[in-house]
């Protein structure tokens, strides 16, 4: 019986399957039918029509949180790695000055500097395009009834808000002065500071940055990034994709100015002036690590493979450096310290910021490991040897590691990398691809950009010394910088 039973539902278990199978071509063609393929047409034809709204809000998404990251770098990372580092009496001074230049260099930006930096296609410097703002802004059309959003890189396939591009390089504009901060820590007065920064903000800043990323003096190629005409700059142009030439050389080469002209901080050489507080430079350190990844991944402007290769090399280089300075500690003097390691991971990212969008992984373990060696004897033995006192060695890392990330970009930086732009006339682009012309172009970047910030610096401080004055009173200066400018004390124990 159960055999009986079993054959019977075999049968109708076949006759089911072939009437399936049966009407299986008449569904498909019911499918195919005219009015089902015109809307499978129109339904194709809106995921298209949509495919660009989605694309420019993932990159406008990813650079607005790389805006704020670069952002969180001033402060508070920035403000405590600095502020640890000096006596407890000056911490709010130095504190002052890194959120002081985040409100005052956004609205030089705004005003002016955006368009000096960003506007034109001259080799020198910007034009009045985005003054106060203009073209810039969202506005109303009227011929076409709509609100217009001004796009950068407009009718290319990556493309974000004008605003959006306005705000991420605004963000440079505010950390490079910040970093000129370190060399003159504990004894500039507050007042000389604020005119200094707009001068050399105006005067080297936004012509180097002009230079560089928007076509200028140094730009490499520039045709398809910029949509500018023109081709490449000096010595074959220089690759900067975030800023080792514009931000890291300029401010270093400018600190170390600033140390020699303005000269060393009472007591210097004879009394003890150790870190009040290790514990703040230390968070800052990180803070600054995490800011670092909207620095230079950001500077893809966009979210694509690209940006995940400048992801990945920016923390490699830094892992490199923090490893190689304390292992250097570890080794010459015993132990190694916290300050060291901290001082190893921004020299590291100092040293990739130039590269990170051309090289690979392991490259960058090179390059740190290379910026860990260099900058740790760059703040001993070197600032030792010539008793300059860069005292928050904002030369030894930033001036010296910028240079050599510049110099090593045109080693390390390959095709695999590049933006096609780079690559599509040679297929090759730094030493390690065989090629020389990069190369040749970056030591070429590097000297005018030591050139134009030292003569500039100097030039400005001198005029400042003899109208203002540059250092506060031997009293002010002894009693600190947070009572005698500021009117406060950063630790009050009642």
């Amino acid at each position: 019986m159960r055999f009986v039973a079993l054959a019977r539902w075999s049968v109708i278990a076949a006759l089911l399957v072939g009437t399936l199978f049966l009407s299986l071509p008449a569904a498909l063609a019911a499918e195919e039918s005219p009015a089902s393929a015109s809307a499978h047409e129109k339904r194709l034809a809106k995921l298209e029509a949509e495919a660009p709204d989605a694309a420019l809000a993932g990159h406008n998404s990813w650079m607005l949180v790389s805006s704020a990251l670069v952002l969180f770098m001033t402060a508070p990372g920035l403000a405590m790695f600095y502020s640890g580092l000096v006596r407890k009496k000056n911490v709010l001074g130095v504190m002052m000055q890194c959120i002081f230049l985040m409100g005052m260099m956004t609205c030089l930006w705004a005003i002016y500097g955006y368009s000096l930096s960003f506007g034109g296609d001259g080799k020198f410097i910007g034009n009045s395009d985005y003054l106060f703002m203009r073209n810039v802004s969202r506005y109303f059309d009227a011929e076409t009834q709509t609100v217009v959003t001004p796009m950068f890189n407009a009718g290319t396939p990556i493309q974000i808000p004008l605003l959006t591009h306005m705000l991420f390089q605004g963000m440079f504009f505010i950390i490079t002065p910040a970093l000129i901060c370190g060399a003159f820590a504990e004894r500039m007065k507050f007042s000389t500071m604020v005119v200094f920064m707009i001068l050399w903000g105006t005067i080297v800043y936004c012509p180097l940055c002009h230079w560089v990323w928007d076509g200028g003096l140094l730009a490499y190629v520039v045709p398809s990034v910029f949509n500018k005409g023109g081709g490449n700059g000096l010595m074959g142009g220089a690759l900067d994709f975030a800023g080792g030439t514009v931000v890291h050389i300029s401010s270093g080469v400018s600190a170390l100015v600033c140390a020699l002209v303005m000269g060393r901080r009472l007591g210097f050489g004879s009394e003890p002036m150790p870190p009040h507080n290790l514990t703040y430079t230390t968070l800052g350190a990180g803070m600054l690590w995490v800011g670092w990844f909207g620095f230079n991944a950001g500077s893809e402007l966009a979210c694509d493979g690209l940006t995940s290769s400048a992801f990945a090399v920016t923390h490699f280089s830094a892992a490199a450096g923090a490893m190689t300075w304390a292992a250097l500690e570890w080794v010459l003097r015993g132990k190694p310290s916290v300050l060291g390691a901290c001082s190893g991971a921004v020299a590291g990212l100092v040293c990739i910021t130039p590269a990170a969008g051309y090289v690979q992984p392991m490259s960058a373990l090179v390059m740190g490991v290379a910026a860990g060696l260099v900058c740790f004897f760059a703040c001993t033995k070197l600032k030792s040897t010539f008793g300059y006192d860069d005292s928050l060695d904002a030369f030894g890392v930033h001036g010296v590691g910028g240079t050599l990330g510049a110099i090593l970009t045109g080693v390390f930086a390959t095709m695999q990398c590049a933006d096609p732009v780079l690559v599509s006339e040679g297929k090759s682009v730094g030493l390690i691809d065989g090629a020389s012309r990069v190369f040749i172009g970056q030591l070429a970047a590097v000297a005018i950009t030591w050139i134009l910030a030292a003569t500039v610096t100097f030039v400005l401080l001198k005029i400042l010394d003899a109208t203002m004055g540059l250092r506060v009173t031997q009293k002010q200066e002894l009693e600190g910088l947070d009572l005698s400018q500021h009117g406060e004390e950063g630790y009050i124990f009642i």
